[in-house]
Formats: C-alpha cells, structure tokens, sequence
C-alpha cells in the first residue's frame, strides 16, 4: 500500500472542502454545530490556506485514491506556549481507518514540520484522543504533556478542549 501527502493546489480546492463538510458533520456530534440554510457547515478559513503564509493542506493519496486530508497552521491555539505549528484538522475517511494510514500521514506531516506542536482534541471524541495519545506518543518517544481542559479553548459545544504539547524536531 502506498501512502503519501500531496499539497492541494488552489485550484483543489473544491475538493477539500467537500472533504472538509464531510468531516464536520461526523465531528458535529461533538460541537453540536447546525447546518447554515445551504445545509452546508462551512469552513470559513479556506481560501486563507492560499493567500497567508504558513498554512499548508495536504490530501493523503492511498494507492493514487483520495483518502483524507491534514491541514497545518501556524497560528496557536493557545498564545501562553510558545509552539511552531498546530494540527488544524485532520481527516481520513472511513475505508481508510485502522490501517496505520492516519499514522503514517501525520509521521510524514510531522517530519516536513519539525519543531514545537500543539494539537486539540474534544474530550468526548474518544476515538480521536486514543488515536492522537498513541501516533504522538511513538512519534516523540512519550516526550509529550497534555493538558485536559485547558482554559480558552471551548468548542461550539462550550467544552474546552485538551492540548497536546510535543516537539519533532529532529535531534
């Protein structure tokens, strides 16, 4: 099986975000986030990915098919830690689940970005958390802190979100 990141090109971009209504709607069981009167979710920072610096997107590519996607920022979820990156979103379709291609894929994101990371997951979504603790905890060796609730990062559900914090710079 052949696993691999392509950056998605501008004119891609129609595909991620279909990709991306895809992965609200599962994820809204979490937020609690409705529908506009498009029955669509939106995702308002898109086109951002394509006119700021440091934002990348990457579909995952499985044997040439489409099978997910990563999106990296920047920007912090928290500004009183001092990080290079976060996971934005991130998405693999369901075929493609519990086949270490969600593993590989983030490995790979984390080798192109090295440095500091933080990353957000839902306390409900428990699916995630477990996905999350295991690729960081082999990817950094159990060289990660998480803190649960951390203050200021509520969902539209009004929970607060955990933080992942770890480093993949290579040494």
């Amino acid at each position: 099986m052949n696993i691999s990141l392509k950056i998605v090109k501008e004119e891609e971009k129609e595909i991620l975000k279909n990709l991306l209504e895809k992965y609200q709607y599962e994820f809204s069981k979490y937020t609690k986030l409705d529908v506009n009167f498009l029955g669509l979710y939106g995702y308002p920072y898109l086109d951002y990915y394509w006119t700021e610096k440091n934002r990348w997107a990457y579909f995952i590519i499985v044997d040439e098919k489409l099978a997910g996607f990563v999106m990296v920022i920047d920007l912090p979820e928290v500004n009183d830690r001092s990080t290079d990156f976060q996971m934005a979103e991130f998405f693999v379709l369901h075929k493609y689940r519990r086949m270490n291609i969600g593993k590989k894929a983030v490995f790979e994101v984390f080798s192109k970005h090295q440095g500091k990371w933080q990353l957000k997951v839902h306390p409900e979504n428990k699916t995630s958390i477990s996905f999350w603790t295991n690729v960081i905890e082999e990817y950094t060796k159990k060289n990660y802190e998480l803190i649960k609730a951390y203050p200021n990062t509520e969902y539209e559900d009004q929970r607060l979100g955990d933080i992942y914090f770890f480093d993949t710079t290579k040494k």
